[in-house]
């Protein structure tokens, strides 16, 4: 910051004193003597056109002055905004020299094809946190038995002592306070996020998360993650939309059809954690079921006997949240909505589903640019 004053100071030195020289009579700095060899203006007025810049008359008197102040008034403008570059910089490097330095590591359990591990990853990726990948066998589930909570994804933070993180918003809320605030240690950021349970209409135990969609600022920490009014309540809402309406869309359309039902076995027998024998059954005899169960929760989200007109609808809504003056619901950056909603819509990656939903969409421009984020890591940036 230091060096960023002194550099700004310099140059407000550097316009007053072009502000002395240039007020002298008879100084212009667009004069033909000051331009060495010959001018060629280039325009679109044709021939016989001269470029007004080059071709008026030379600025004297007090027209020198003006132009002096206009200097000025440069050099101040220069030095706010490298001042303020300075304080976004720092702010940046504090997200990630915070994880680093803390020696942060994280271990995360998933079953690849499930869409809230990948939101969690999508958001480890772009922001460039390394992290292990513990597969987990969807059968057996032998990789979590030391944890009480039975779903996937978990993350195990080692800090010295071994932290649990469950639920995919819990976890993305819970990592994103801890890269930002400096006067939280994670243990505090856990508590945050308490556990209610309680049981449904068939009697079974339900666990859910207050608060799972805030990250935990103070007052000068959500300024600098969200200075545009209303960011943060956008953020939030679709977050929770990723969850609560995207995510339902996922299994009855892409297991529409016996065929596409096979086929979407057949990606998660391959990609996931199984045995030989657990395979073949897991593909036959998971695809028929899970066929069966596609037509039944299209009954129960109220959806169309044409799953694929919900699924456009909807990600065809989300494109038109964000606009066309933004490249991400985020701004020029992606938010943790961007992450949420891409991870849900990656897990389609390869099967019919996710090839009609980019032919009959307007998700394409925005899908491409969050796969080049999370690959190059953008947000460690």
């Amino acid at each position: 910051f230091r060096r960023a004053l002194w550099g700004g100071l310099c140059k407000s030195k550097m316009a007053a004193s072009c502000m002395r020289v240039l007020g002298r009579p008879g100084i212009s700095v667009f004069s033909r003597a000051a331009l060495p060899g010959p001018c060629r203006a280039y325009g679109t007025g044709g021939a016989g056109f001269r470029s007004k810049l080059f071709g008026a008359a030379p600025v004297r008197g007090g027209g020198g002055r003006v132009l002096g102040c206009a200097f000025l008034l440069g050099g101040g403008l220069g030095l706010y905004h490298t001042v303020k570059l300075s304080f976004q910089h720092q702010f940046a490097q504090q997200q990630t020299t915070r994880v680093e330095s803390g020696n942060l590591r994280l271990t995360l359990y998933q079953y690849k094809t499930c869409p809230f591990c990948s939101k969690v990853r999508a958001f480890l990726d772009y922001y460039g946190l390394p992290y292990e990948v513990v597969e987990v066998n969807p059968v057996l589930r032998k990789e979590i038995k030391f944890s009480e909570y039975r779903k996937v994804p978990i993350v195990l933070v080692d800090m010295g002592e071994i932290l649990q993180l469950n639920d995919s918003s819990v976890i993305i809320s819970a990592l994103k306070t801890y890269m930002i605030s400096r006067d939280k240690t994670m243990q505090q950021i856990i508590s945050y996020y308490p556990e209610m349970r309680s049981k449904n209409e068939k009697g079974k135990e339900v666990v859910e998360y207050n608060n799972k969609y805030w990250v935990m600022l103070t007052e000068q920490e959500t300024v600098q993650v969200y200075p545009v009014k209303d960011s943060r309540k956008e953020e939030m809402k679709w977050r929770c939309w990723a969850d609560d309406l995207l995510v339902h869309l996922i299994s009855p359309n892409v297991y529409r059809t016996p065929r596409e039902s096979l086929a979407s076995f057949d990606y998660i027998v391959r990609e996931g954690k199984f045995g030989p024998l657990e395979g073949f059954f897991a593909k036959y005899v998971g695809a028929a079921a899970m066929y069966v169960i596609g037509k039944r929760l299209k009954s129960r989200h109220n959806l169309q006997d044409d799953v694929r007109q919900d699924l456009y609808k909807a990600v065809n809504e989300w494109v038109a949240a964000i606009g066309k003056k933004r490249e991400f619901m985020g701004g020029d950056q992606p938010n943790l909505a961007d992450l949420a909603v891409f991870g849900v819509l990656r897990v389609m990656e390869g099967l019919q589903a996710f090839d009609d939903m980019m032919s009959n969409t307007k998700v394409r421009a925005w899908y491409r640019r969050m796969e080049l984020a999370t690959q190059q890591h953008l947000g460690r940036q």
